[in-house]
């Protein structure tokens, strides 16, 4: 044995900072509640019973009860790096049992309007892709992809992700699926849950006014959501996310968070409330006007799913 190698490697494990070693830091079986960043926080925060912080890395993970079931709440950071690694940092750091995000969305699916809620079946990352080279016949991909590989938008060609588990060998996937059981009991359970369809009067409004949509949103179960680190807020784009892979809403972190997952083989499913319609709003995006309503909706039907769990 190199007794001065194993002295240098034992030495070195003893300064590692505390963040490096992933120490639990809870051992109660938990759901982790997810939201994306501070307004979703916020619709959710306040319900949690018996709070307890967690600082790790900068983030707050707040340990307690929602609806009576033990969970952890937690911001995923916005886009797809940060709630990559946040999803992998809780399932380190706690006893995850599943992972039930809660958060807002542009809306693709010309159906469903600002503050509707939806709860896909399954989540693609729709720039996991090929940028191809110009040719005189069009456009020509470094790679054929497959059957079921989503149509191109120009020059992007869907490539899909490679992924895989303990239980399946890596492979490319378009899709990646809510976990079945968390599903079924979604459209158990949430359809027909009440939303809200005006915005709280604030600082900006005049005294005594409030902003309302005109008609109550609801709440949809299935089809498919996608994800890229991108603010998507353009109408043709949006026409063929719906077209070639049949979304009904986008964002920016959420099949990231399902890749994680699924790769842990932890069950995971997502609610989105839209804000605002991805660049199909008549106007202007109205996200800012409408982030506080949609966060709050989400909440609503999550904590409603959350108390239908048998724990």
């Amino acid at each position: 044995m190199n007794f001065r190698l194993t002295f240098a490697t034992a030495a070195f494990a003893l300064v590692l900072p505390a963040s490096a070693q992933a120490q639990r830091l809870d051992e109660t079986p938990r759901t982790v509640v997810m939201t994306a960043f501070r307004p979703e926080w916020n619709a959710l925060a306040p319900a949690i019973k018996d709070a307890h912080e967690h600082k790790i890395n900068g983030g707050t993970f707040l340990t307690g009860t929602l609806e009576g079931k033990p969970v952890i709440l937690m911001q995923s950071g916005v886009s797809v790096v940060n709630a990559a690694m946040n999803t992998q940092l809780v399932l380190d750091r706690f006893t995850v049992k599943r992972i039930v995000f809660s958060g807002i969305a542009g809306g693709v699916d010309p159906r469903l309007s600002i503050g509707d809620v939806v709860v896909p079946e399954d989540w693609g990352q729709y720039l996991e892709a090929s940028f191809a080279r110009k040719s005189k016949g069009g456009w020509t991909p470094p790679d054929k992809g497959d059957s079921e590989s989503p149509a191109n938008w120009n020059f992007i060609f869907p490539r899909g992700t490679i992924m895989g588990n303990a239980q399946t060998a890596p492979k490319r996937i378009y899709r990646v699926p809510a976990d079945p059981a968390l599903l079924a009991l979604a459209r158990r359970v949430v359809p027909t849950i009440a939303l809200e369809r005006c915005v709280p009067p604030s600082e900006k409004m005049l005294p005594g006014s409030e902003l309302c949509l005109p008609r109550t949103p609801k709440v949809e179960v299935g089809g498919t959501g996608v994800t890229a680190g991108i603010y998507a807020d353009n109408a043709e784009f949006r026409i063929y996310l719906h077209k070639a892979w049949q979304a009904r809403v986008l964002d920016m972190e959420s099949a990231a968070v399902m890749q994680v997952a699924y790769t842990n083989m932890v069950p995971a499913i997502v609610f989105r409330s839209l804000s605002d319609l991805a660049g199909g709003d008549q106007h202007k995006n109205m996200e800012d006007t409408f982030e506080h309503l949609a966060s709050v909706n989400s909440a609503h039907v999550v904590r409603a799913f959350v108390a239908a769990l048998a724990d």
